[in-house]
Formats: structure tokens, sequence, C-alpha cells
């Protein structure tokens, strides 16, 4: 494929980056067909439930008054075949008579897995595989990492001021964000993005979120608490608004048989209680993340405070890590420092694919983990949670 083709590609991942925090649990995908050398369409998956990218550029030709008829068709992703909220977007490319699809790689669905390719080579269309794979790859990697392991992607985020502290020691209303306001709606397309929104019960007690994402877009990710001596007050707001979002308490077996009554309080809100059973003090993540996953869960964001954080570092759980970073030193005026409990990482963890964004004067630092085997020789440092 020439430098031309790989151009066009490159427009069409720029053009599903747009779905991204929209379409999920959809992977998101962007579309490019080129007639003569020229693009005539463009089209990306806007929402879950609406038309796919393949669909959208070929309306977008015939609202040019052109046809695809002859040209060929950059998809980032393989074009389904099969009925789903959608229509198989293979067949609506077979009768557009594009003559050539150029598919950045296979979609490992077990209900695609190359039949859409197939499909479409049936059909008389020449089928390309592999051009900007990677990019594709990276860009779907929460999509990728559950299809073909059945495992939630795991986004750590924080916010903090240049001394590393998480709060302010006032929680005062005028005092109750380090970073502005542009920060805090970017933060709001990671939640958008996710399945689930995880944080300790200390993150519960010291100030009662919502754990919603806003705008919410119609997403209703499933709110976890950490919460292994169940302490988590009845008339908070996670379980006053479960009618808006679920909850699952997350919880030691140990909890629930010494306070039975205060479980069967918490279930009769409508929040399910799920129990581990362990005599260490660190609740089993690992279980949790399988159990969502089983759940068809591919993200979780986990907002907790350090020890939440340091938790899911120590067991090597973490696969993206983005952080907001306010141009404050707060001192003694700051709390929740979050390098207290990192020292209990006895090793560097470096970053990949990093990237940077300035929100005003804030700036998010955000990239991925190579996960491996756990951390060892590690320090307990106390209850996670």
């Amino acid at each position: 494929m020439n430098a031309q083709g790989e151009k066009f590609m490159q427009s069409a991942l720029k053009l599903a980056e747009k779905g991204i925090s929209s379409v999920e649990p959809n992977p998101a995908v962007g579309c490019v067909i080129v007639k003569a050398g020229q693009v005539i369409g463009k089209g990306y998956h806007k929402k879950f439930g609406g038309p796919h990218a393949e669909v959208n550029a070929i309306e977008d030709c015939r609202t040019l008054g052109v046809t695809p008829e002859g040209g060929a068709l950059y998809i980032t992703l393989e074009p389904c075949c099969h009925q789903g909220k959608t229509g198989p977007c293979t067949e609506a490319i077979i009768n557009a008579k594009v003559a050539r699809v150029i598919a950045a790689t296979v979609d490992p669905s077990g209900h695609a897995n190359g039949k859409g390719l197939e499909r479409l080579r049936q059909a008389g269309i020449e089928v390309e595989v592999g051009l900007c794979e990677q990019e594709a790859r990276l860009l779907n990697a929460p999509f990728f990492k559950h299809v073909t392991t059945g495992q939630c992607w795991v986004v750590l985020k924080w916010a903090q001021s240049i001394d590393g502290k998480l709060a302010y020691a006032d929680q005062s209303s005028e005092k109750r964000w380090i970073t502005n306001e542009a920060s805090r709606s970017d933060a709001h397309k990671l939640r958008r993005r996710a399945g689930a929104i995880l944080v300790g019960i200390n993150t519960v007690l010291a100030d009662d979120p919502l754990l919603t994402p806003r705008p919410s877009q119609g997403r209703k990710p499933l709110r976890v608490v950490l919460d292994d001596q169940l302490r988590i007050p009845l008339e908070c707001q996670l379980l006053r608004t479960i009618k808006t979002s679920p909850v699952l308490i997350y919880t030691h077996q140990a909890a629930v048989d010494a306070n039975p009554q205060l479980a069967g309080q918490i279930r009769d809100k409508g929040a399910e209680v799920l129990v581990y059973e362990g005599s260490g003090p660190m609740p089993d993540l690992r279980f949790l993340l399988e159990e969502l996953g089983k759940r068809g869960i591919q993200q979780v964001l986990v907002e907790g405070g350090p020890h939440v954080a340091a938790s899911f570092l120590r067991e090597a759980l973490v696969d993206e890590i983005c952080v907001y970073i306010a141009p404050k030193v707060l001192g003694s005026a700051g709390t929740a420092d979050i390098g207290e409990p990192m020292a209990c990482l006895d090793r560097v963890i470096g970053l990949h694919h990093v990237q940077s964004k300035a929100f005003g004067e804030d700036v998010r630092i955000s990239g991925r983990l190579e996960n491996g085997a756990p951390l060892d020789k590690v320090v307990d440092s106390g209850n996670p949670s």
C-alpha cells in the first residue's frame, strides 16, 4: 500500500476518535471512501445503537451527490456481517458497489473474526487487511482486550496538585476540587467510556459522590464501592440514586456475617452486595474484575484515593493511567498524598504511548502500561479501601 493509502487510513482513524466516549461498548470506527484519488465520503460511528461508520460514509457520498460505485473504502475495523442493533454493514457496502475495501484490522468478535471480510470477497470485492493495524488496535484497546480475553480494561485516574495531594483538607464547597472545570469536564468523558466506575469506601465517606457521567448520554455505568467492613451510609447519594445507575458493594464475607441486617438493608435499597473471602486485609481485586468481565463490562474506571490506586498498581491490574495536574502546591492545606501508598511499589512503572494535553492551566498526562506479573516484595500499606 502506498503512502497515499496510509494517508486515507489515518484520516479514517482520526474520524474514529470522534466516537470515543459515545459508542462504548462498541468499538470506535472511522471510514473514508476514495475515488480517483479523492475523498468522496466520510463517516464514523457516532453513538451506540446508531448507524455504523460505513453506512454514514456511504450516505455522505449520496448527500454530496457522488456515487461510491467503483471506489475504495478505507475502514478501521472489519465491517460487520451480522444483524445487531443495525443491519449488516457488509450488505450496505455490497449494495453500494464499492470495488475495494481496505480494513486496518480484523474484528476478533465471535460474530465476525474474518466473516465480514469473507462475505465481501464472495461478492467480488477486493479486500486488503493490515494497513495501520497497530494504530487501529491501540485505538480500541479496551474492546480488543475484552473480546479476546474476557478481561476488563482498567483505567486509573486521579487529579492532584503539583505536590501530589488529591484533596483539600478543608472540604468546604469552594475548595471541593483541585482541578478546573475544563479538566473535570474532560474527566467525565472517561466516565462515559466506562462500564463501571470504582472507588473505595473512604471516597464515599469523604465526598458522598454520585459517580455518574455528566452529561450521561444515556449511559448508566455500574458504580462499584470497595467496602471491606461494610461502612457505606444508607443515606449516601449512591444508594439514593440506584434508579439512575446501579450500585455494587464489594465487601468481605466476615463483614456480612457480622452485620447481616445492614447487608439486607443495602440490598433492600436495590444495591448488589458481592462478597469475597480470605484472611488478608486486601480485597480480591482480580476476582472482582473477573466478575465484571463476565458481565460484559469492557472498561473499569478506578477513581479511588491513593490506597486504592496503589492496590491496583501493586497487583499489575492497570492498563491505562490518566492524571490531571493543577498548578498548585497545597502543602499542609492538602491531604490524600498519592506518594505515600506508592512507596509499597518496589520498581518503576513506565508508561508508553504517553499523551499530554492542557486544559487552561491544568495538564492531563495519560499513558498505557504493559501488564505483567504482580509486583513482588511489596510492603503491605494497610486497608486499601
